[in-house]
């Protein structure tokens, strides 16, 4: 019997709770996870994609079988790059589900081979999105049990006085 090998990709700007939730709850299920850190030129990120690999492979290192990595090409062919032939993805709201659903249809017409695997968010983290992160950080507002600590470690060296100064491009990798 062959590995049951996933992705989980993702920008991961920064990594939250709600995804390490995801990977861990992941690592469960299947034999390999890869969490794809997507590496976008034109999106303009806090975190540069090296940085985003680094403060997930931190906070996953107690999952044994993850793997942490970029890529930069659809998911669908990152998947068959890792030999994976699932693609996690979490939910956190109906609004996430109308665009899992497009894209998981867009997937299985390009690669029907692949399945698409959707978790639900914890409770706890049903609120939680990097962007929130990323807004109350602006502010001064502590994010201590929203994220790992190694992120809110990385997120207040990026602290300048009154707010983030100004985050990385992925032009700079």
């Amino acid at each position: 019997m062959s590995d049951r090998v996933a992705i989980y990709p993702g920008s991961f700007d920064p990594p939250t709770n709600g995804h390490i939730d995801i990977v861990e709850r992941s690592a469960r299920l299947f034999d390999r996870v890869v969490i794809g850190v997507g590496r976008n030129l034109s999106k303009k990120t806090l975190f540069d994609a090296d940085q985003r690999v680094a403060l997930m492979r931190e906070a996953c290192k107690s999952c044994r079988n993850v793997d942490v990595t970029t890529f930069d090409k659809l998911q669908v062919t990152f998947a068959k790059e890792v030999g994976a032939t699932f693609i996690i993805r979490g939910i956190r709201a109906l609004s996430d589900f109308e665009f899992e659903f497009e894209m998981g249809n867009m997937n299985r017409k390009l690669a029907p081979g692949i399945e698409m695997v959707y978790l639900m968010t914890a409770p706890d983290y049903l609120f939680l999105s990097a962007s929130r992160v990323k807004e109350l950080v602006a502010f001064g507002a502590p994010v201590d049990g929203l994220v790992p600590p190694n992120v809110a470690k990385a997120l207040q060296a990026h602290m300048g006085q009154g707010g983030l100064r100004t985050g990385a491009t992925e032009s700079n990798d």
